[in-house]
């Protein structure tokens, strides 16, 4: 196996004292003119300035001129970092290796997903299930959908019988797809595209047609004017879309913005989801087999968070928080699956339960301080067996249809690139079924769990990942990565970009915050609405243990978080510009007081409110709120604004109008430039060449700001 190394003389050279000695190249910085305008908000009484409100244009040709100039800016000086295209290559080279997925059975072919390495995407090939996967042959090639490799594959759903493929596709990383459907054996389009569905899979109804959701194209720039009402359609196929017909949502006594629906395995009832927010719904159903069926009300309430696990018959296996915080599986039956009916299968445990269902089974995945175990239960809830797992770390999978004798499932960790194994879910054994062939010895490496006491003294996990033979000297090049909301949780997995950086010598450290879903439903709370500061508090206290504890010093820790994490960043930089050198928020949430003003945002008001709520809100808000606490006289870190221009989850804008500010106020020498990807969203589905320079560009940014003037020369070698 080849093994990617560096050597001890190479690593002393990145992190010794002599380096830091130096003094690090001073590059003059001339930030582009940016306008102000006479913008003024009233909230509640109190007049808020917006100078840079028209950076929320982004169909307007300034707003493009000024991105140009950013780009320009930002380009100048990171092409003059010497190591940038050293540190690119050190990537191009890690990222280059064969990644392969499970296979998965539809009909009567067996599929997988593969990147044969530097590919922009990965693409779909097939083989006959009962015969050698050698055989396989491409089925569907994302990187012929654009010349750049911009445009990208989404969800995609097969007929129960296989013959009948829909597939979505995002241009330049939008939210916004398109729905293509494909003859397997014929590999000819059926029917029309289907254009401006978002946040939506396909779910098929027989071969007749399938459902899908949206919303109505809004007034203004598709991509920052607000969407709001979300709907669930059914298209048949042979007719046009116009004529598809809206199954919920879009009444106005309701407003939902977010709508989902699926059809069960044995394709016996439509099970659909509507709610207000990002936590919360109501959970309806409905028989697909009964003319004029009526919409039968499982949860109807924005209480709780419930959905179908699994049906035998008119049996219902459902998975709820409800006076389960950390969640539990209850039975009922679909003639009255009102609440009261509900008996517990799995009851709630001191863990968070993400449960699956997999060949007559149930499977149960527990977080334990942000580590998976699983166990296997009969259906009525009594115990199998726990399953062995390959080691201390994440698993992916453990789901397969109820037929299935086998499934596959995924292992990885911070410092274990991902493999994949085969289960025989009777017998509860696994073997090795796929591990990558990557320039990366894990033994050279090592991650430990540590706890910490945040300002209250919460007790909070953290996984820091490093090369084993690590000097606690307090210079150490540390990333601390963190996201802290909407339920999310953040379980260690492989990357090939922190990878890079812990072979560069450098530390990756991830807290596990309040607001995520590491211990249920209590942890999410305490990190929403007016206890958010909880969450920005657990991040300085980690930095703070970092420095503490000698893994690193305030030169030399980068603060790294994306989309909420932007936020978290944010608004750690402007509470603390003392606690890091380097700060890397990325397409975050910036702007707390218009960020519901567009796309999806007001569906985000369970975790943050909104500055329309009351005063006290109004205030909470406005007191931490990334771009509102950027003050005169203040050296920030150096810092590198990530987003992209066709971002319409966090537009833009919010990421616009903070550089700008920060750029007018910046106080010291640290630079502040924003870099914004083209053809790029919220980040799924970018091509592997803009993963590769965006990271190498961040890391370059980081270590040349951390003092660096020289990268060390790495050697490679192969060991047998």
């Amino acid at each position: 196996m080849k093994k990617w190394l560096m050597g001890a003389a190479a690593l002393a050279v990145l992190i010794s004292c002599k380096e830091e000695e130096k003094k690090q190249t001073s590059m003059a910085m001339t930030y582009p003119q940016t306008k102000k305008v006479d913008t003024v908000d009233v909230y509640h009484g109190v007049e808020v300035a917006d100078p840079y409100r028209w950076l929320e244009d982004d169909r307007s040709e300034e707003t493009e001129a000024w991105v140009k100039d950013q780009n320009k800016t930002t380009q100048d000086f990171l092409s003059k970092i010497s190591y940038r295209e050293e540190i690119k290559k050190r990537l191009t080279e890690l990222w280059n290796y064969e990644k392969v997925s499970a296979p998965f059975i539809e009909g009567a072919y067996a599929y997988f997903y593969k990147n044969d390495g530097l590919q922009n995407q990965y693409v779909i090939y097939r083989y006959l299930k009962d015969s050698d996967p050698e055989t396989a042959e491409v089925f569907l090639d994302p990187n012929t959908f654009s010349e750049k490799g911009t445009t990208s594959l989404g969800g995609t759903s097969f007929t129960k019988d296989g013959s009948l493929f829909a597939y979505s596709i995002s241009e330049g990383g939008s939210d916004w797809r398109k729905v293509i459907v494909l003859d397997v054996n014929s590999m000819k389009q059926i029917g029309d595209t289907i254009v401006d569905v978002k946040f939506s899979g396909t779910s098929w109804k027989g071969n007749d047609g399938f459902f899908y959701s949206s919303y109505d194209k809004p007034e203004g720039s598709e991509l920052s004017a607000m969407t709001d009402q979300h709907k669930l359609y059914y298209h048949k196929m042979g007719t046009p879309q116009s004529e598809d017909k809206v199954i919920f949502g879009g009444t106005p006594d309701q407003k939902y913005r977010y709508v989902g629906g699926g059809v069960t395995e044995d394709q016996k009832y439509l099970v659909i989801s509507g709610s207000t927010s990002t936590n919360g719904g109501k959970m309806l159903m409905k028989e697909l087999n009964t003319a004029n069926a009526p919409l039968v009300a499982v949860v109807d309430n924005f209480d709780t968070n419930t959905y179908l696990l699994h049906n035998q018959g008119t049996q219902l296996w459902l998975v709820t928080d409800d006076k389960a915080p950390n969640k539990r599986i209850v039975t009922t039956d679909f003639s009255n699956p009102v609440q009261e009916t509900w008996k517990d299968v799995i009851p709630e445990t001191e863990h968070v339960l993400s449960p699956s269902t997999a060949g007559g089974y149930l499977f149960t995945e527990y977080m334990v301080d942000a580590v998976s175990q699983v166990k296997q239960y009969n259906y009525d809830g009594s115990f199998v067996r726990e399953v062995k797992l390959p080691g201390i770390g994440n698993v992916g999978g453990f789901g397969a249809k109820e037929k299935e004798k086998t499934l596959y499932y995924s292992f990885t960790n911070y410092t274990t690139p991902g493999s994949i194994y085969l289960y025989n879910i009777k017998e509860g054994t696994s073997k090795l079924y796929r591990k990558p062939d990557i320039k990366f010895d894990s033994e050279d490496f090592e991650s430990k769990q540590i706890f910490y006491a945040s300002k209250d003294g919460t007790k909070i996990p953290m996984i820091i990942s490093y090369k084993k033979g690590i000097v606690l000297d307090g210079k150490n090049p540390t990333i601390l990565y963190g996201y802290g909301g909407f339920n999310i949780s953040l379980n260690p997995g492989f990357s090939e970009t922190q990878a890079a950086w812990m072979d560069l010598g450098g530390v990756y450290a991830v807290a596990n915050l309040r607001g995520g879903g590491e211990y249920g439903k209590k942890w999410h709370d305490a990190g929403t609405k007016m206890q958010k500061q909880n969450v920005f508090d657990d991040f300085i206290a980690a930095g703070e243990w970092l420095k503490d504890n000698k893994y690193t010093d305030t030169k030399h820790l980068a603060i790294q978080g994306g989309s909420n994490g932007g936020l978290l960043v944010g608004a750690t930089m402007t509470q603390r510009p003392d606690l890091a050198g380097v700060a890397f928020p990325a397409v975050g949430v910036l702007d707390m007081l218009r960020y519901n003003k567009f796309t999806s945002g007001a569906g985000w008001a369970y975790d943050y409110g909104t500055a329309e709520d009351n005063p006290e809100m109004f205030e909470y808000l406005k007191g931490y709120s990334p771009l509102h606490n950027i003050k005169e006289g203040v050296p920030y870190p150096a810092t590198l604004v990530t987003t992209g221009d066709h971002d319409d989850r966090v537009v833009p804008a919010h990421s616009f109008k903070f550089a700008a500010e920060l750029q007018s106020k910046q106080t010291g020498k640290a630079p502040t430039l924003i870099r914004i990807e083209t053809d790029a969203g919220h980040g799924a589905g970018k091509s592997t060449e803009q993963q590769i320079q965006e990271r190498t560009d961040i890391y370059a940014f980081g270590l040349y700001n951390m003092g660096y003037e020289q990268l060390p020369v790495v050697k490679s070698q192969v060991k047998m």
